[in-house]
């Protein structure tokens, strides 16, 4: 027993002094003793998610405010302590704002919001002042001077975590070479044994942000990361919640909070693609879970035992003959005109004649009366239900079901509709009762119904009910009858609905993502992909990939692979993570890339990048380290992976291609003039000219230059079996003359004589000009492979 169970002992009062001893706690002291949940669980990566957290919040700041960011991130080094200052060039933050943005947890502006934005809780950059006062007890040093004002407001604060209030120590004004923008310094005790994790931090967030700049200056290093495009992200737009994103207990304290009055109303108002027609088809849903639907059976043959007009005759008295013989009479041809009928639409009939006839003949057809024709209409049309059902369930089986064993069946579900009953039913009241008829069945009958053939029988008395016309209720009594909010959840959930919108999201693009790994990577190949948005939880999202290959890249190990949510990297926790996940399970042999063991990261130069856009990323955890392993993400992920390694198969392919083509033509390149000397030697005759003989056997696109008394021929003769589109370029010394088809631009003393010829397969082009004969020539041909080109200009 511990010291405190000891103190207690087993007497009377133990609730009450446990009481005593229960508080609630602040969320910042939540997190004071919790700080690993938010990335703070070391020194090293404590430093590293300080800056991250920094980062973003200046990122964020300078989009929204439609400003290229700026920032500065430097990291001074005091023995056991660092000291981070992180500075932008955004909109900065207003005096009244500034404590409780960087001094309270959970405060921020876009929690509620559904459109993408790095940060949501409001817990960050606030979370990295708890984790400097914590470990250096020194308080959070910010600077912000907004757009117009003349000075910058400075504070010193700290959190004071039994209350989640700033604490504020210094409030002053100050001046500061910014015009605008924000400063934070913090000193933590912290070290950099996660060097490398902060520069791949930095790194990979220029690749995936090319609209800002970036200076990261720490104790041993000083990088600059250069922005490679003018173009801000897309501004977003924030979007109601889908109908397919909701939970039961969000729907009902939305339909309590509601200004609607109407289900319709509702859902038109508070959700996104939700319109009249949308609207209407939730509420056909909503009735027939929450009413289920009416049973519709035959009307009875004028043949028949079953006889509607004289079973109404019998049930209507003293109304007089004409009346009641018109009354019967239309209400029987009426049901008749119906192929089936439920017993709604009968009461319907009864009402609607009743009104007529008490017009014509002037005698009035009260409830009672009508009530009881109702119900004697009813007992008529539904005489005969096995009959009715042994048809539905005969053509719902296989035809090897017997016909004894279909009566049986038949019968048993006949029961299940008691004489006189409206015979409403939802869904799953038909499923329970086929079951229980197949299940009899199977037992007293010696038959055999299966789930198919249980399923179709269902469908089949699904689609004969007929949908009722009940008013659904106020939104009002939804919120307050948990039933029914289920109901209409399901029904949302059932009814096709437009995906939600993609304005709330701003992507990269494909353009971007190429543009980030050309800034940051010198690679030979670059390849990406943008997806369409799909859609997890009512939350539209998009994913985007990237592929670097070759060049400078490293060899010799696995991929390089890059992570990102909403544009912020996620360094740690790879291995725990759906993106990770994803790329182990792709086969990559299948694109060129070696793959011990046919699963896993594959080995190469190679840096694959995957960018996550949504409203919601569903992360495993507070820290934002890992995408959860939700199916329609880690689906969305492998088809914008394989798009981009399409190319990069491509590439490969080809490459290799070139490969084998230039070791087949140094082969031949060394066998050719032996063989020329040998026939010459042999045959007595001149010396065989080979020259170009080599482009005609390899089918190479050959390009001569022949001069003559100022006269200048260039050749083009396409040995491929493909047109060549051909970009030619003379860089010569002297101004030339050319005919009309060339175009001529004078630059620095030199003139470029530019063609952009197409030769057909087989077919040679003559390009001429006139130059001095003491002018220089330099030519460049673009268009076509360097291993598929032969140009000789010796002359």
């Amino acid at each position: 027993m511990t010291s405190y169970q000891s103190r207690l002992g087993g007497g009377e009062g133990v609730a009450e002094e446990l009481a005593e001893s229960q508080r609630s706690i602040s969320i910042a002291e939540f997190f004071e003793k919790n700080k690993h949940m938010l990335g703070f669980d070391s020194g090293a990566r404590g430093l590293v998610t300080a800056v991250k957290e920094g980062v973003d919040n200046s990122l964020d700041a300078c989009e929204e405010a439609g400003i290229l960011p700026d920032i500065y991130v430097e990291i001074q080094e005091n023995r056991d302590y660092y000291t981070l200052i992180i500075e932008d060039n955004g909109p900065g933050i207003t005096k009244e704002q500034i404590p409780k943005v960087f001094g309270k947890l959970l405060y921020g502006s876009r929690f509620h919001k559904r459109e993408q934005a790095r940060g949501q809780q409001g817990i960050g950059i606030s979370a990295a002042v708890l984790y400097s006062q914590l470990t250096s007890g020194k308080p959070a040093k910010i600077t912000s001077r907004t757009q117009g004002s003349d000075e910058a407001e400075y504070f010193e604060l700290i959190i004071d975590t039994d209350t989640n209030d700033p604490e504020i120590s210094v409030e002053e004004t100050t001046s500061w070479d910014r015009t605008h923008g924000t400063r934070i310094e913090l000193e933590m005790e912290a070290n950099m044994r996660a060097r490398q994790q902060l520069h791949d931090y930095m790194q990979h967030t220029a690749v995936v942000n090319p609209h800002a700049r970036f200076e990261l200056r720490e104790p041993k290093n000083h990088f600059k990361y250069e922005r490679a495009t003018d173009q801000l992200p897309a501004e977003t737009k924030e979007i109601r919640p889908h109908p397919h994103g909701v939970e039961l207990g969000t729907l009902i304290k939305m339909a309590e909070a509601t200004d609607s009055y109407s289900l319709s109303g509702f859902l038109q108002e508070e959700f996104t693609r939700v319109g009249q027609k949308t609207a209407d088809s939730v509420i056909d849903q909503f009735r027939d879970r929450e009413f289920g639907r009416g049973m519709s059976w035959h009307p009875p043959e004028a043949h028949e035992e079953a006889d509607i007009e004289a079973a109404v005759t019998e049930a209507v008295s003293n109304k007089g003959a004409e009346a009641t013989t018109e009354f019967a009479e239309t209400i029987a041809d009426r049901i008749a005109e119906h192929d089936r009928i439920a017993h709604h639409q009968v009461e319907e009939i009864v009402e609607d004649v009743g009104d007529d006839v008490q017009v014509e003949y002037g005698t009035t057809f009260g409830g009672t009366v009508r009530e009881k024709a109702r119900d004697a209409a009813w007992d008529a049309i539904t005489a005969e239900r096995e009959s009715d059902l042994y048809t539905l369930v005969d053509d719902a089986t296989s035809t090897r079901k017997d016909d004894a064993v279909l009566q049986a069946i038949a019968e048993r579900l006949a029961d299940k509709f008691e004489p006189g009953d409206p015979h409403r039913v939802t869904h799953e009241d038909l499923e329970k009762l086929v079951d229980r008829a197949a299940d009899m069945t199977e037992d007293r009958d010696d038959a055999t119904f299966g789930d198919t053939a249980r399923e179709n029988i269902v469908t089949a008395l699904w689609e004969a009910a007929v949908r009722v016309p009940d008013e659904p209720p106020h939104i009002s009594g939804i919120g307050d009858d948990r039933d029914a909010a289920s109901n209409l959840l399901e029904a949302m959930r059932e009814t096709d609905i437009i995906s939600p919108p993609t304005d709330c999201l701003a992507p990269i693009t494909d353009e971007l993502v190429e543009a980030g790994l050309r800034k940051e990577y010198d690679a030979d190949f670059y390849a990406a992909s943008t997806r369409d948005a799909s859609v997890h939880g009512g939350d539209p999202f998009i994913v985007e990939a990237g592929i670097a290959y070759g060049g400078e890249l490293e060899d010799g190990g696995k991929v390089d692979v890059m992570r990102f949510a909403n544009r912020v990297p996620l360094v740690y926790q790879r291995g725990a993570c759906a993106t990770t996940d994803v790329l182990k399970d792709i086969g990559w042999r299948n694109y060129n890339l070696d793959q011990p063991g046919g699963s896993g990261l594959p080995n190469g130069p190679a840096v694959i990048m995957v960018h996550i856009a949504s409203t919601n990323v569903p992360f495993t955890s507070e820290s934002k380290d890992a995408v959860a392993n939700v199916p329609e993400i880690e689906h969305e992920i492998e088809l914008a992976v394989r798009e981009a390694a399409r190319e990069l198969k491509s590439y490969l392919k080809k490459r290799r291609s070139m490969q084998q083509r230039k070791q087949k033509q140094d082969k031949l390149a060394t066998i050719l003039p032996e063989m020329a000397e040998k026939l010459t030697a042999v045959t007595g005759e001149e010396e065989l000219n080979i020259d170009n003989t080599l482009a005609r056997i390899m089918n190479d696109v050959l390009v001569e230059r022949e001069r003559e008394n100022g006269s200048v021929e260039v050749i083009v003769e396409n040995n491929d079996d493909r047109n060549a589109d051909l970009e030619i370029t003379e860089i010569v010394s002297a101004e030339p003359e050319t005919n009309g088809d060339a175009q001529v631009i004078e630059m620095d003393g030199e003139w470029f004589i530019k063609w952009e010829p197409t030769v057909e397969s087989g077919e040679t082009e003559t390009l001429s000009y006139d130059l001095p004969e003491s002018a220089e020539c330099e030519i460049s041909v673009d268009g076509v492979e360097s291993e598929k080109l032969t140009v000789d200009t010796d002359q």
